[in-house]
């Protein structure tokens, strides 16, 4: 079993994506029907959407899309990821309207397209510090120079769980490790930040890279924080920049092949429903 925390379902006939125009490899539909096909072929079981950074005014509109099809194929879809701006006063409206609808279990903000400053200030942490006892997490999406950033936010809201998505973004391609894993393991040693292997494949060089060139950044990772605080995503279909989903469970298998029984499932779906509260 996987349990899937982070696959972002795209719906252009009801959704606006202003920022697919830049990737036409990713500017088309990605539906839960097909997804679901495939998942049931490569032993997912459980998954959540992944906020698709959909334009602004739509962000509730998307949570809304969403979760009409949290009755389909036998309640794979386990819950949503809502976008959100808490670099605005209206965040906590937002998250009361959030709470309310029994499906949205986290929230993010993707930093890497905003300019540096946004998560820095009071506005943006004491919102986010704002999901404190409401078992709702956080996911930190930042490139490797941004990290120290997100340790400031982290460090604002002590009570708040992170997520760092796709393991802080490493240059696969580059195989640089530096100062990629430095900062990971700073990151690391704040004890409410999880980590999230996702899509690594992304990274690398999409025509060239071998399982030897993704190992060392999940290895790091899983060495930095324990298999006890970390969750799994296909990052579905951004992973198609680097093959495919199959591709990426592929390569997951093959990197914790060693790892014991307990280890596995820990990382692919116990580590998620103990996160989140869920019944299997």
């Amino acid at each position: 079993m996987l349990f899937d925390t982070h696959l972002h379902l795209i719906y252009k006939d009801r959704l606006s994506y202003p920022w697919l125009d830049d990737y036409a490899a990713l500017n088309h539909d990605n539906g839960f029907d097909e997804y679901a096909r495939l998942a049931a072929r490569l032993g997912i079981s459980h998954c959540f959407h992944m906020e698709v950074d959909v334009a602004e005014d739509q962000i509730e509109q998307e949570v809304a899309v969403i979760s009409k099809l949290a009755g389909a194929h036998n309640g794979l879809l386990r819950g949503i990821i809502s976008s959100c701006r808490p670099e605005h006063g209206g965040f906590a409206a937002h998250l009361d309207r959030a709470r309310a609808t029994g499906l949205v279990r986290g929230f993010r903000r993707v930093l890497h397209v905003v300019p540096d400053d946004v998560s820095t200030t009071q506005t943006f942490r004491d919102n986010i510090r704002r999901l404190s006892g409401t078992g709702m997490t956080f996911d930190l999406c930042v490139l490797p120079r941004q990290l120290p950033l997100a340790i400031d936010l982290v460090d604002h809201c002590p009570d708040v769980t992170f997520i760092l998505d796709h393991c802080g973004v490493p240059d696969v391609a580059s195989g640089a490790l530096e100062p990629w894993r430095d900062h990971l393991r700073a990151v690391a040693e704040r004890p409410n930040v999880h980590a999230k292997i996702s899509g690594v494949i992304a990274y690398g060089d999409a025509a060239t890279w071998t399982l030897e060139d993704i190992r060392p950044f999940v290895e790091e990772t899983v060495d930095a924080f324990g298999t006890n605080r970390l969750v799994w995503g296909s990052d579905s279909p951004v992973c198609n920049l680097g093959g495919d989903l199959p591709t990426w469970v592929a390569v997951t298998h093959m990197l914790t092949q060693g790892w014991s029984e307990e280890e596995r499932n820990a990382l692919y779906y116990l580590n998620a429903l103990d996160l989140w509260q869920l019944d299997a």
